[in-house]
């Protein structure tokens, strides 16, 4: 397990302001290229591998013929290229990257105050991995969307006249829920 980071800075005249965030928005997603690097402690525990690292060479049926490490290992992808194309594009009103804390706490980061995102599940398009860990594990839908990307690796919220040129500067791109007017911060329906 290798990881890393990098810290940046920002010309405070190109720091994004949610102020203009008001229901209606929409919410487009990114897909993620699986876990990303989040949750591999539950991830591990999941499968057992401390115990079982041969479970890592195994094919589970859901994986379309890869192997649990080659699933569990996929590169994470960098979606710097695609986020400053659409910012020069359009009015970006936030911007969230789903890490550990998943959607529950990733996502509230770039909202305004009184705004909620309603993210519709039948829009995320959940790769199969996510699937057999929530089956394996026997975890809850809420913990799965509290602890992993699902399948989507950064969300961008613009408004709805702004959402087509959106995912077309984005390319790979969907709408997954809009902004609606609540104290609560994510509502998954």
């Amino acid at each position: 397990d290798l990881a890393g980071f990098t810290v940046g800075v920002v010309d405070k005249e190109k720091i994004l302001s949610n102020e203009t965030m008001a229901a209606g928005d929409v919410i487009i997603a990114l897909p993620s290229t699986g876990v990303h690097s989040n949750g591999f402690s539950l991830v591990r525990k999941i499968f057992d591998i401390d115990a079982n690292p041969d479970v890592l060479h195994t094919k589970p049926e859901e994986l379309g013929g890869k192997t649990l490490g080659e699933a569990l290992l996929a590169p994470t992808k960098i979606y710097v290229k695609p986020v400053l194309k659409v910012l020069e594009e359009v009015d970006v009103k936030g911007i969230s990257h789903i890490t550990g804390g998943g959607f529950y706490e990733n996502i509230p980061r770039s909202l305004k105050k009184g705004c909620c995102a309603r993210i519709n599940k039948a829009d995320v398009r959940t790769p199969a991995l996510f699937q057999l860990m929530q089956k394996t594990g026997n975890i809850s839908e809420h913990d799965m969307f509290n602890t992993f990307n699902m399948g989507v690796g950064m969300t961008v919220i613009v408004s709805p006249d702004d959402a087509d040129k959106a995912m077309a500067a984005l390319g790979d791109a969907y709408v997954i829920g809009e902004i609606v007017e609540s104290d609560e911060r994510v509502i998954l329906c």
